[in-house]
């Protein structure tokens, strides 16, 4: 037997895969050929995804926690054990200090809109507490906002238009380790291809060209192409006239960011700067593909709403092939607010930021939060400041459920661990941010041992503390009909995929000087905010890895071994001035924590530059991992993350 599914994993990509089942048990998993982005083929991450399904080490059974917080000791209990335990330490929180002093942590585990982050899987549960509200601020909030105030929407072009580009600008992102099916429509296109990333990556080694630019420079870049495609009067004057706002002021802006002044900022030649300006002006359609790391810093909102001005000056807005794409998921019409029903919140209820859960857990009060349930997450090992999250996960008057597949370092804090179900084992609807498909997941095997979908958790949970809310009871089928009534459920469910339409970009007008943005206390007018770490230094990015995702894959044992021991890789120039060979053992660190790694020494980077992949879990490394040394601090827009913001030092570490 054959199954259609997604891959819930949060990629840009989306895919449709097939399960092969026999005799109950999924034997194999690809790619759905019949997909158009998908087209057959899976991640290398992802080719081994069904070694977490069938891991020995997965969890099946819940479990209470017998030793302290952080030993990860444990024992198994039942199902009805688990439920009774929860549900009298909720109603005593309850009765203390109220609902706000409970918190739904979701994670990027799962990007199901039933089981996952996007449609918050049990917050009508958590609604009908009056909970807490969880701010999913650690992935792309900054970028996404700065879009939408230049655009008014966070949705960009259809990559698959990326076939019919005559220049490609990758800017900060590394398709070829984090979303690979892209490639194949940059392939497709033939177009001259330039990657603008401080790090030399598979994918900036497949370009025409490279330019690394200093971290968190980004819209000073943007700016300076743009004065010399203004300076060579190649802006399309018609496009502006009929589709932008601002223009007479933002063009005043431009004119600051002469190539000799965007050198200065940026670290790269005029030369470099003057012909890729020119090359722009005189190709179209030129369009840009961006990701989230550049938008992890203190500018990266402003990043992300200045980029977006380039097909404006341009004009490449109008032009198929042309434009930019960060996201799609502005595209997608799906009724979350019927799915996620806030109207059964009994008051107004606070809002709790994911990327400042250790100030969430320490400092805040009014009330301080009591029960923490996490959720498709792991923010030992993907939240900033790794020292301070596990401060607060320490708390002994701290009441943590973890629903999970693997015992992970944020498990190891849990009260109770609750055993979910993995993909191939409950129904799910998923929207790829990289691509405009819908993509059904069927449910092909039974779940192991008892292992339970989130949905059916909250459902029992909501049964066992007594509330009657009809919704709280909704089946999966039920939640998925009130999610998609825009579309053919019927057809979604019967072919495994659909294509939305994308609605227009810009939605009405560029906004060169936006209102809305004023009105946020912002700089009105697209430009440059600087990086904010006000360490010393070298800059330390901590991208994607290859072989993790985040940290899903942290503990598959092949893709750890192909990944080998943890290594940051920094410039000669750098590393001669430390004294630090290659092959070294070295500390990475600052005021806030450190990690340990193998030096790599290489011209991959920039100077004044480090790299090392993120995905690692602390308790094979040495107990920590690069969040140690990442701030929790806000980038400018939306409360997002910084963790491309971030001054290191590194130091060669004599081994006994």
């Amino acid at each position: 037997m054959k199954v259609l599914g997604a891959c819930p994993l949060d990629c840009p990509d989306g895919c449709s895969w097939v399960v092969d089942v026999q005799d109950g048990k999924a034997v194999g998993l690809r790619g759905n050929k019949d997909h158009p982005v998908t087209r057959g083929a899976l991640c290398v991450k992802v080719n081994r995804y069904l070694e977490q399904v069938h891991s020995p080490e997965r969890i099946t059974h819940p479990l209470r926690r017998v030793g302290r917080k952080g030993e990860g000791r444990f024992e198994r209990i039942s199902w009805d054990e688990a439920l009774d335990e929860i549900a009298t330490r909720l109603t005593g929180v309850l009765d203390e200090h109220g609902g706000d002093a409970i918190w739904p942590f979701h994670g990027t585990g799962s990007l199901g809109y039933l089981q996952g982050l996007e449609g918050f899987s049990g917050r009508r549960f958590f609604n009908a507490l009056g909970a807490s509200l969880h701010d999913p601020t650690i992935c792309s909030i900054a970028g996404s906002t700065g879009l939408n105030y230049t655009l008014g929407t966070a949705g960009g072009m259809d990559p698959e238009d990326l076939a019919q580009s005559k220049l490609i600008l990758l800017w900060g992102t590394n398709p070829l380790s984090s979303g690979h099916h892209v490639w194949k429509f940059i392939q497709d296109s033939g177009a001259y291809t330039v990657a603008i990333d401080p790090v030399r990556t598979r994918t900036a080694e497949r370009c025409d060209e490279h330019l690394a630019p200093l971290p968190g420079t980004d819209a000073a870049l943007a700016l300076g192409l743009m004065h010399v495609i203004v300076s060579l009067g190649a802006h399309d004057g018609a496009y502006l006239a009929a589709h932008t706002e601002g223009w007479d002021e933002f063009r005043s802006r431009i004119e600051e960011y002469t190539p000799e002044r965007t050198a200065a900022i940026t670290g790269l030649p005029v030369a470099d700067i003057v012909a890729l300006g020119e090359r722009i002006a005189h190709t179209r359609p030129t369009a840009v593909r961006v990701s989230q790391g550049i938008q992890r810093h203190a500018g990266g909102g402003m990043a992300l709403r200045t980029l977006a001005c380039l097909p404006g000056v341009t004009g490449d807005w109008a032009i198929p092939g042309g434009g930019l794409h960060y996201s799609t998921s502005g595209h997608f019409q799906l009724d979350v607010p019927a799915l996620v029903r806030f109207d059964l919140l009994p008051n107004p209820v606070r809002t709790l930021s994911m990327t400042r859960m250790g100030e969430a857990l320490l400092d805040t009060d009014g009330p301080p939060v009591k029960a923490l349930f996490v959720i498709a997450a792991n923010p030992v090992g993907s939240n900033p400041d790794q020292r301070k999250v596990i401060e607060g996960l320490s708390r002994e008057d701290l009441f943590t459920v973890v629903l999970e597949h693997f015992p992970t370092d944020t498990a190891d804090y849990a009260d109770i661990v609750l055993p979910a179900t993995m993909q191939p084992e409950h129904l799910d609807v998923i929207a790829a941010y990289g691509n405009l498909y819908l993509v059904w997941n069927e449910p092909a095997v039974a779940a192991p041992g008892e292992c339970l979908p989130t949905t059916e958790t909250f459902r029992r949970l909501a049964h066992r503390m007594g509330l009657t809310e009809p919704a709280l009871f909704d089946s999966d089928e039920e939640l998925a009909n009130q999610l998609l009534k825009q579309y053919d459920i019927d057809r979604l469910r019967t072919e495994g995929f659909l294509k939305v339409e994308p609605g227009p970009v810009p939605k009405d007008k560029l906004r060169f000087v936006s209102p809305r943005a004023a009105a946020a206390g912002h700089d009105p007018l697209a430009g440059y905010t600087p990086p904010a770490d006000p360490g010393d230094g070298l800059v330390l990015i901590s991208a994607a890895s290859h072989f993790f995702l985040n940290t899903t894959f942290g503990a598959n044992p092949e893709l750890r071994r192909r990944a080998g021991e943890p290594r940051v890789t920094l410039h000669p120039d750098d590393a001669a001035a430390r004294g630090i060979a290659d092959g070294d053992a070295v500390t990475v660190g600052n005021a806030r924590g450190s990690f340990e790694a193998i030096a790599e020494v290489s011209d991959a980077v920039r100077p004044g530059v480090a790299a090392t992949p993120k995905g690692r879990w602390a308790k094979h490394t040495g107990g920590a991992t690069v969040n140690a040394t990442v701030a929790e601090r806000d980038s400018d827009f939306g409360g997002g993350a910084v963790f491309h913001d971030n001054r290191v030092e590194i130091t060669r570490r004599v081994l006994d």
